[in-house]
């Protein structure tokens, strides 16, 4: 399963480990999206940073 990972709101005054987690989502600037595999890495990468971004499941 692929989802859509938007950032919806800007990291400036997040946490160190939020910020991190959000570039190594491959996400840069507020409104930008990147398509992932769904993979219990990713999911929980999305998780911690669940009040960033918003995720919408893709069907393939």
């Amino acid at each position: 399963m692929k989802v859509i990972v938007t950032l919806k709101k800007s990291v400036i005054g997040s946490r160190p480990e939020h910020i991190a987690t959000i570039k190594a989502l491959g996400l840069h600037k507020t409104h930008s999206s990147v398509e992932k595999e769904l993979t219990p890495q990713i999911k929980g990468m999305i998780h911690s940073v669940r009040h960033l971004v918003d995720c919408k499941e893709i069907a393939e």
